[in-house]
């Protein structure tokens, strides 16, 4: 069975949206495609 992920930021699942697996701080973390412009642009996590 997969392991279950969810957005960092709103904690979405893969089955709502796509997730994105990126490294932050040396840990690494998923983020969805709605909470990724919050990342790039600041405000994020």
């Amino acid at each position: 069975m997969a392991e279950k992920h969810g957005c960092v930021q709103c904690g979405t699942g893969s089955e709502e949206r796509l997730l994105i697996q990126c490294e932050l701080k040396g840990k690494l973390e998923w983020v969805c495609a709605r909470c990724l412009p919050m990342f790039i642009h600041g405000g994020g996590h």
